[in-house]
């Protein structure tokens, strides 16, 4: 990578670094782009060369801090030594739990994503990535899906309800330990995770007809 590159990069982190600090403290409201230029050490020019506008840098940010989340939890589910003999049911579990986990050790960024958060920009979040380090989490996810013994019936609609369930049920737990704290709502969570993938699964695949993927391997 060139030098030029190089400061572009340095740029563009440093205007999202210093977008999240304001949008996590002062309020995404109450944050101007001439904060975020300010704090940043960069001439205003500089932020239109890299976001339209103060949304475009909000949901680039949630799109690139959930794929970081995305990162860890599929790191860890890769480096446990069954993860290959996992169900899908197991491995989707288990990158949900690292998430919660990660979340409830940010609640910061919990505040930030869950405010912020739609369907489209969940999306965008699965197959954009924003920096180097991202990952497309739609691969995993697909190839999750292919090395499952079994067919799944529209397995987008699982995945958002499986995402509209665990983001609003953890917010509150989290946060405001409503209706119960999180470590008491988890086993009533993840068993109704469980029966959402259950209904939405199809037949099983033939062992000739079976297409097998490796989950892609992200980089420590």
């Amino acid at each position: 990578m060139g030098k030029l590159e190089v400061n572009k990069r340095h740029k563009e982190s440093s205007l999202l670094n210093t977008a999240f600090e304001f949008f996590t403290t002062k309020g995404f409201s109450k944050t101007s782009i001439s904060d975020i230029v300010g704090h940043a050490g960069v001439a205003k020019g500089t932020f239109y060369l890299y976001f339209k506008d103060k949304y475009d840098i909000r949901n680039k940010l949630i799109c690139h801090k959930s794929s970081l989340l995305f990162r860890a939890a599929v790191q860890k589910l890769k480096a446990r030594p069954d993860y290959t003999s996992m169900a899908f049911e197991d491995r989707m579990l288990f990158i949900i739990d690292n998430i919660v986990c990660q979340l409830a050790e940010n609640q910061a960024l919990l505040t930030f994503i869950a405010k912020n958060l739609s369907w489209g920009i969940f999306k965008t979040a699965l197959t954009t990535p924003i920096a180097e380090d991202d990952i497309n989490f739609s691969d995993v996810f697909n190839a999750m899906l292919l090395e499952a013994p079994y067919t799944f019936r529209e397995p987008e609609i699982m995945l958002f309800l499986i995402v509209e369930l665990v983001s609003s049920a953890c917010y509150s737990a989290i946060l405001y330990q409503d209706p119960c704290d999180l470590a008491t709502l988890k086993p009533h969570l993840y068993r109704t995770v469980r029966m959402i993938i259950h209904s939405h699964q199809g037949a099983p695949k033939s062992v000739d007809g079976a297409e097998m993927q490796e989950i892609p391997d992200i980089a420590v």
